[in-house]
């Protein structure tokens, strides 16, 4: 069999690829919702989900790149000739469908290592190999990994309908029509006759007509409002100032925008995740450099790349049992003197309150403040993720980031 497609039958590289993408295809979408499966799971199920989604990514990535080469063998070797010409509506079908799949083993990877890319803090499992994880220029961005997560997962439904259809079209071939049509792909070429002569379709037509059925799934997931799981990343902060503060003038501080952050390691990456919903009450006097401080944040609201549910989940912070935590504390000037501070107090996570201390810098320009500050917390000290032993999958420390900007009175 020559390398090199013919009039009558598909050559040996293209049958290579041909195969290989598709059983790559069809394991990558049996990975992919083997993985999904293990979301609901507890502790334990946490590492089996993380392999299968880093085999999924990389067999993902595997697909996209074999593909780049198939669409550049058809482009430069061409197809072979229809074996029936005059049948111009089903080998116009036939080649729109073909060039979707051929757009689909493109776009499809290429928008999962972009939500990778694009998800802050780490993309939860890493691709199986040594050549860097995340796609350059791609910025991280939640609301844009949104976007990649909505077309990528909403894209297989696509992939597998055209799928589908081709399948059917393969079978159509062979039992209703009985001609040759698989023994192209299957290397039998003594079975394929030399395709008539015939009428051909604008070339263009069909692998426009693809462009146009996965840049409408591009336009919906771009531009279509998903329900999320959790709170939005950016949900507004929720500010009150105690009533004590208000007997002191000048005293009480209200919290116009922030962020609060959490990271941890988890089967050796960084993940960085945010709370969408958390209050503050804040009184600080600059002349002795004294105040208090209270919080209180929504655990629900928290957004983890693709563990959030997870991390809420009874396993960890148990979101259902311990809706809230809570930090009370007094704020002092810290040893280090200038803009230095710190809060000292408690803090009660998952039902368990133990003492913590928040170290962070202060600026106060006229009557505006910014504050940003860093706590390590080790899990274990709350009880969060107590089957885990080790830090193989989730690691001991957990740093939680404070960047907020407040406003006197």
């Amino acid at each position: 069999m020559p390398a090199a497609n013919t009039s009558r039958a598909y050559g040996s590289v293209h049958r290579f690829l041909h195969w290989t993408i598709a059983a790559l295809i069809l394991s990558a979408i049996a990975l992919g919702l083997y993985a999904e499966s293990f979301r609901a799971g507890g502790a334990e199920a946490l590492p089996r989900m993380v392999q299968a989604f880093s085999i999924h990514k990389t067999v993902g990535i595997t697909v996209l790149f074999l593909a780049l080469a198939r669409i550049l063998w058809v482009l430069v070797q061409g197809h072979p000739r229809p074996l029936h010409p005059e049948r111009r509506l089903e080998n116009l079908v036939a080649s729109t469908v073909h060039w979707a799949l051929y757009g689909g083993m493109v776009l499809m990877p290429l928008a999962g290592w972009l939500l990778h890319t694009s998800a802050p803090g780490g993309g939860f499992a890493n691709i199986l190999w040594p050549f860097g994880q995340r796609l350059p220029g791609v910025p991280q961005d939640a609301g844009l990994s949104e976007r990649f997560t909505a077309f990528h997962v909403n894209g297989w439904w696509l992939l597998a309908a055209l799928i589908g259809l081709h399948v059917a079209g393969a079978l159509k071939h062979t039992i209703i029509d009985r001609d040759a049509t698989l023994a192209r792909m299957a290397g039998n070429a003594a079975r394929v006759p030399e395709p008539p002569q015939g009428p051909r379709a604008n070339p263009w037509v069909p692998p426009l007509l693809a462009l146009a059925l996965w840049g409408g799934l591009a336009v919906w997931a771009a531009t279509t409002e998903r329900p999320q799981d959790a709170a939005p990343q950016e949900a507004p902060v929720q500010t009150s100032a105690p009533a004590a503060a208000a007997a002191r003038p000048g005293s009480a501080w209200t919290v116009l925008s922030g962020t609060l952050g959490l990271s941890v390691t988890q089967a050796g990456v960084p993940v960085e995740g945010q709370f969408g919903t958390w209050t503050a009450t804040i009184t600080y006097d600059e002349a002795t450099g004294t105040g208090e401080v209270a919080a209180e944040v929504n655990i629900a609201s928290l957004t983890l790349g693709a563990v959030s549910g997870m991390a809420t989940g009874p396993d960890f912070l148990n979101a259902p049992a311990f809706p809230t935590a809570r930090f009370e504390g007094t704020i002092g000037r810290a040893p280090d003197g200038g803009a230095a501070h710190q809060a000292t107090g408690t803090l009660t996570v998952a039902g368990q309150t133990r003492p913590a201390t928040l170290p962070f810098d202060l600026t106060i320009a006229g009557d505006q403040a910014t504050a940003r500050g860093t706590l390590t917390l080790d899990r274990r000290d709350f009880g969060v993720g107590a089957t885990y032993a080790d830090e193989s999958t989730v690691s001991f420390p957990v740093l939680v980031t404070v960047d907020l900007t407040a406003t006197r009175g």
